[in-house]
């Protein structure tokens, strides 16, 4: 099967594939995204963020392509496709607006007779190793921001979305950002080594599993090059006690099961207390019981779309299986379908042994794993019982109670009565195992840029 392909998850069916570019053509690559930065650094700020904030108005323009694309590439279905174009289409307007103030010059007191100005300057060519699971949502937060900084952006997707990718790159080309300046690369693991060590190549931003991050990071540091990592998460959802039990659970169970269960920073562990447990868990077994599988690009009521491929359904399935293994109970859904589809039914799994191998695992699909605590302390501990920190959320009525639990989550998003706040405006990013830098917010577009000491003498 060709690396690069457009794969329908619902049948399998490959749809279109893309060859691996040759060593010669990936220098050739590498030569036109260094003399696109020389030129695009000296563009006026100004410039460069009309480009920027002209590609998200033309995400808007072709919002029905491009979300039927990655439908049909992993699976999502049509509706969640259209808002991540539209998130997408956001992000590039929030930094073509916003970045220009961002990147201004900042006079600093010194104590030395003179002028001291922090300024904020791109670097040069930039990797990024982009998932599967936002094909255009992840792509944006990292490379509007470092198009207006200057920087120019090699875009190395996942392997299933090579379509989106080359979309990306037509957006970016005719809202004006020069030809080089983002390219879409079909590329070999081993040719992501090539890319790193090349000196004209200052820095990486990956999105993927530990050991990928791992792996990059390795690769980044042996050439002293700055990286960026988001690496996954558990998140807990801690509910310690609510009005409205089922209302909540459904809000959990909604969270758990968008995007097919397939986002970094979902409620991967709800953490319920005890007087609560058994109603919330029944509300999620009601909502889970019935689901039949469906067509991602004409979803119905009552049924559920692919995960991104097979393989990825398969591992799911394989985690659940082992939970129960461990002493786990799966009380609705986990059916793995027939034939060659990702289909892999919306699950609830309680009673995960605390220790177990499966406690500590992140389950990349539609499962709602609920644990029983009696107290506060109790739930605040098993939150941070994990070696990944990337987001968390309670619940509670009493915001003060919920938020001094919330204080203590050691993780890079911390949020009270709410599972997750998102937005272009709202720095992203984890702490541990899940990872270090931030993208989006003020701060997504500092990571990449050298922030230089400009003085002036008297």
């Amino acid at each position: 099967m060709a690396t690069y392909r457009m794969q329908n998850p619902a049948t399998g069916e490959v749809l279109e594939t893309f060859d691996t570019v040759t060593d010669e053509r990936l220098q050739d690559q590498l030569a036109v995204a260094d003399q696109a930065y020389r030129e695009w650094r000296r563009a006026p700020v100004e410039e460069r963020a009309r480009a920027v904030r002209r590609a998200g108005e033309l995400f808007t323009e072709r919002r029905e392509k491009l979300a039927r694309t990655i439908s049909l590439e992993m699976g999502k279905p049509l509706g969640e496709s259209l808002e991540e174009v539209d998130f997408a289409a956001t992000i590039f307007e929030y930094y073509g607006e916003h970045g220009p103030g961002f990147l201004a010059e900042e006079q600093i007191p010194s104590s030395v007779p003179g002028t001291a100005v922090i300024q904020n300057l791109p670097i040069g060519v930039l990797l990024g190793v982009m998932p599967w699971n936002f094909p255009y949502y992840q792509v944006a937060r990292f490379a509007a921001p470092n198009l207006v900084l200057g920087n120019t952006v090699l875009l190395k997707h996942a392997s299933i979305c090579a379509k989106s990718n080359l979309l990306i790159q037509e957006i970016l080309e005719a809202a004006g950002v020069p030809v080089g300046g983002y390219q879409a690369l079909f590329v070999s693991h081993e040719q992501i080594g090539t890319i790193i060590a090349d000196p004209r190549v200052q820095g990486v931003s990956l999105t993927g599993s530990e050991q990928a991050g791992a792996r990059i990071a390795a690769q980044a540091g042996a050439q002293l090059k700055k990286c960026v990592l988001e690496l996954g998460g558990v998140d807990p959802m801690v509910v310690l006690d609510a009005e409205d039990v089922p209302g909540l659970a459904r809000a959990a169970w909604e969270n758990r099961i968008y995007n097919g269960g397939q986002v970094c920073n979902s409620n991967k562990r709800l953490i319920v207390m005890d007087d609560l447990h058994d109603e919330f868990v029944a509300e999620l077994v009601r909502l889970a019981e019935g689901l039949t599988p469906g067509d991602q690009l004409q979803p119905a009521d009552g049924e559920f779309a692919p995960l991104s491929s097979r393989e990825a359904a398969e591992t799911v399935d394989a985690q659940v299986r082992q939970a129960v293994s461990d002493g786990a109970r799966l009380l609705a859904g986990g059916v793995l379908s027939d034939g060659p589809g990702a289909y892999y039914s919306p699950a609830v799994l309680v009673d995960v042994p605390r220790g177990s191998g499966s406690s500590q695992t992140e389950i990349f699909g539609p499962v709602a794993v609920v644990y029983r605590v009696s107290s506060d302390e109790e739930a605040l501990s098993l939150a941070n019982d994990c070696a990944l920190g990337l987001g968390g959320s309670v619940f509670s009525t009493d915001p003060a109670r919920a938020a001094r639990v919330a204080s203590q989550l050691e993780t890079g998003m911390a949020h009270v009565n709410i599972i997750a706040a998102e937005g272009a405006d709202l720095p992203f990013g984890g702490v541990k195992r899940s990872g270090f830098g931030r993208e989006m917010g003020p701060l997504g577009i500092g990571e990449f840029a050298n922030r230089r000491l400009y003085f002036v003498a008297e």
